[in-house]
C-alpha cells in the first residue's frame, strides 16, 4: 500500500516555494520535491533580484496582473519577515526623440495595468537624478525596488515548514500514474520512495515540461515546447555611478541590457538575449563586447575594459526567437484532463515578483482560498 500525502509540489524555487507556504496555511498537507541539494538552484537565484512594477506586460494578462498584485503583497511582506530589500526606483530612458512616444505610451500602458505612479521627466531632471545618464526624456518608476531573492526563499520555506510542509532534497520526480483517487508517483534520489497524492502541483520551472511528460494521461498536445534564453550579466570595476536602476527603452519583449544594483551597493549590465541548447552557467568574456555599444546609448561614460563577467541565469521560455512571448501559463484539468495536477509553464521575469499573487492563483485553482 502506498504512502498518501495530500499535496506534493515538485520544485523549491521562488515560485514552487510561495505555492507550498500558500497551501500549508490553508490547511494541505505539502511535500516539496526538489531534485537539486540546494533550493532555487536555477531561475530563482540567477536574475537580476528586481521587483518590478508591472509596466510592460500586455494589460489584462495574467503576467500583468499576478506582477503588479504580486508586488504590492511582497513589500510588506519582506518588512514582515525581515527580507533584505530596497525601494531603489529605477529609471526608463529615451536616448533619442524618436523615442519619446513610446516613453509616453509605456506611461499610459502602465496605468491601465494598475501602475499610475510613473512620472515623467525631462532631461535636465533626469541628469539631476543620474548624473552619469544621457537620455532626452525618461520615466521614474517609484515602485521598483530590488531583493533578496535567497532570503525570500528562506523565508517562504520557513513559513511553509511551520504550517506543516517539508521539502525532500535531491529528490527527483521520476514518473506517475494516475488513478481514481490520486497521482502515484515515483520519487528518485538517495532514499527513492513511492507515494500517492491527490494533488500534485508542478513548479519545476526549467523542467516543467519534463515533469508534465512524465505524467502517464499528459497529454503532449498540452505540454508548451521549451525554449532556453540565457541571460549573462557584466559587473563594472571602479567607482559605481548609479543610485536607480537604469533601462533603456523596451524593444518587443526584450528589456534590453540595463543597470541592475545589488544591495550592496555594486552594479551590473545585464542581461543580455542568448538562444541555447543547453544548460550551461559559464559566461562568455567576449559578450562583453556586444555589451559597450548598448550600455553607452544611455551611459556614454562607460571605459574600455571596465566590464568582467559576473553570472548568468536561464529562462524557461515556451517561445523561440522571432516568436510573441505568450503569457504565463497555469494549467489545470480543465485543460489537459488530468485530475489534481495544476503545471505551471513559462514562469519567468517577472515570476520572483509576481511569486506570491501566483501562489493565490494556484491555490485558487485547487479550491483553497
Amino acid at each position: 500500500m502506498l504512502e498518501t500525502v495530500d499535496c506534493v509540489v515538485v520544485g523549491a524555487g521562488v515560485v514552487g516555494l510561495a505555492c507550498a507556504r500558500r497551501l500549508a496555511q490553508a490547511g494541505r498537507e505539502v511535500i516539496v520535491l526538489e531534485a537539486e541539494e540546494l533550493i532555487g538552484s536555477h531561475t530563482s537565484s540567477r536574475n537580476s533580484e528586481v521587483i518590478h512594477a508591472g509596466i510592460y506586460y500586455p494589460t489584462g494578462s495574467l503576467r500583468a496582473e499576478t506582477c503588479v498584485a504580486g508586488k504590492q503583497a511582497l513589500y510588506p511582506y519582506c518588512e514582515a519577515h525581515g527580507v533584505p530589500h530596497k525601494n531603489v526606483m529605477k529609471l526608463i530612458v529615451a536616448s533619442e526623440e524618436s523615442e519619446i512616444p513610446r516613453l509616453k505610451a509605456l506611461k499610459e500602458k502602465a496605468a491601465e495595468n494598475g501602475v499610475p505612479d510613473l512620472e515623467y521627466l525631462d532631461a535636465r531632471a533626469v541628469e539631476r537624478l543620474e548624473p552619469a545618464v544621457r537620455a532626452v526624456a525618461g520615466l521614474l518608476s517609484p515602485s521598483t525596488g530590488i531583493i533578496d531573492s535567497h532570503g525570500l526563499m528562506v523565508a517562504y520555506l520557513g513559513d511553509a515548514e511551520a504550517h506543516g510542509a517539508w521539502v525532500a532534497l535531491k529528490s527527483p520526480l521520476l514518473g506517475g500514474q494516475v488513478h481514481e483517487d490520486g497521482i502515484a508517483i515515483e520519487v528518485g534520489g538517495e532514499e527513492p520512495m513511492r507515494l500517492k497524492t491527490r494533488t500534485l502541483v508542478n513548479s519545476a520551472g526549467l523542467g516543467a515540461q519534463a515533469v508534465a511528460r512524465s505524467i502517464e494521461g499528459m497529454g503532449e498536445q498540452h505540454i508548451p515546447v521549451r525554449h532556453l534564453a540565457k541571460g549573462n550579466y557584466y559587473a563594472m570595476s571602479g567607482k559605481q555611478p548609479f543610485k536607480h536602476l537604469v533601462y533603456p527603452m523596451p524593444a518587443a519583449s526584450v528589456l534590453g541590457v540595463h543597470v541592475t544594483i545589488d544591495l550592496a551597493g555594486r552594479c551590473r549590465f545585464g542581461p543580455d538575449l542568448e538562444w541555447v541548447d543547453e544548460l550551461d552557467y559559464s559566461v562568455d568574456p567576449m559578450r562583453a563586447e556586444k555589451f559597450y555599444d548598448a550600455v553607452r546609448t544611455y551611459f556614454p561614460g562607460l571605459e574600455d575594459d571596465t566590464l568582467m563577467p559576473d553570472y548568468c541565469g536561464i529562462r524557461p521560455k515556451i517561445h523561440g526567437p522571432g516568436e510573441a512571448q505568450p503569457d504565463f501559463v497555469i494549467q489545470g484539468p480543465e485543460v489537459h484532463g488530468v485530475s489534481g495536477l495544476v503545471n505551471l509553464f513559462g514562469i519567468e521575469s517577472p515570476g520572483l515578483t509576481a511569486s506570491l499573487a501566483l501562489a493565490d492563483k494556484v491555490a485558487e485553482r485547487l479550491g483553497n482560498r
